[in-house]
């Protein structure tokens, strides 16, 4: 079977009213369904859907197992200055973040930078949805999350550290700069996503359970040993976001998470820096736009295409995707209509 006829396109209405119902089923509040499906549907309409329609049986899933709590609210557990630290109480993970992005926005309002931890929360799925969140209201956005251990350290066989995705965005234009990367050279979504299409990784992604570097992402998947992006400094780079997830949050580590076989509880960190308060404000967006002008004059190994900022090609893709739908494996959607 071809990847085409393997495809459907659904039309973003269609889908988000499809999350929209089957969380309203789940327990979710009219609003909180609304706000959910959106984040799914917009992942999805901006190319992510590794966390977005591909991640939403999962999502539900872990509803079902309790591990997601529909009606949980975060609740403020410390405050100093600009730094807040919060409970999440095991709510649904891109609605606590939406909340600590709203409030480490607010704290930098009134004091020029804001910090948020977030501890005993859920999988906050595309962390780039917080980026855009605060870069579109005039914000930079520095966020990361620690996840369950699923990449050994440098020179390891056994996985300790978690690929801790990490986030940082600012205004741009009418639009934004944001780079959302995990430490591991392939999200593992990305590798699941790759696997399921039977396609190989377009660089080498980790090792084989033999220890060999393979670009196929079931034998990555199989062996759990993905590869740290910059070798040893992905791998410490990992390891730090861990630990300062862990401290500024007041939540649990890596190694902590890992108890469980399921990912959750999970702790992270919003920091928004609210730019009009800095000197040099008014001449920001000239120079921002004059290092992108000399960035896109690179010279391209490839004739003809076009060397891109982290997000500009999200921008291609959610117009493509808003023209002429968003393509879905047709065993993932089906799935999800029988949720």
């Amino acid at each position: 079977m071809t990847a085409e006829s393997n495809t459907l396109t659904i039309s973003k209405d269609t889908m988000q009213s499809t999350f929209e119902g089957i969380l309203l089923n789940n327990g979710f509040s009219a609003s909180k369904a609304k706000v959910c499906a959106e984040i799914f549907t917009v992942n999805s309409l901006d190319g992510i859907y590794t966390h977005g329609v591909n991640r939403f049986p999962r999502f539900i899933k872990y509803l079902k197992g309790g591990f997601v709590k529909p009606d949980a609210e975060p609740s403020l557990v410390s405050k100093f200055g600009g730094i807040e630290q919060w409970d999440g109480n095991l709510g649904p993970g891109p609605l606590n973040a939406i909340h600590a992005t709203e409030r480490a926005m607010s704290l930098a309002t009134e004091n020029g930078i804001g910090c948020v931890g977030l501890a005993n929360t859920n999988h906050w799925m595309r962390g780039g949805t917080y980026g855009w969140q605060a870069a579109k209201a005039g914000f930079v956005f520095i966020g990361w999350t620690n996840t369950i251990a699923n990449m050994p350290a440098w020179g390891a066989t056994d996985a300790k550290l978690g690929n801790n995705p990490l986030v940082m965005a600012l205004p741009y234009e009418n639009e934004a700069i944001v780079l959302d990367m995990a430490m591991s050279q392939y999200s593992f979504g990305a590798m699941e996503l790759a696997a399921m299409k039977g396609e190989k990784l377009s660089v080498i992604g980790g090792f084989d359970t033999e220890g060999n570097l393979t670009d196929d992402p079931g034998a990555i998947l199989k062996s759990w040993r993905s590869m740290p992006v910059g070798y040893w400094k992905g791998a410490g780079l990992s390891l730090l976001l861990d630990i300062l997830s862990a401290v500024l949050s007041g939540g649990l580590s890596t190694h902590e998470i890992s108890k469980e076989e399921i990912e959750y509880r999970l702790s992270q960190v919003y920091i928004a820096i609210d730019i009009k308060k800095l000197g040099n404000h008014s001449a920001i967006s000239a120079a921002v736009g004059q290092i992108i002008e000399d960035y896109h004059q690179s010279n391209s190994i490839s004739e003809g295409k076009k060397i891109t900022f982290p997000g500009e090609r999200v921008l291609n893709t959610r117009e493509k995707n808003t023209a002429n739908g968003i393509p879905v494996l047709k065993n993932v959607w089906e799935e999800i209509l029988s949720l």
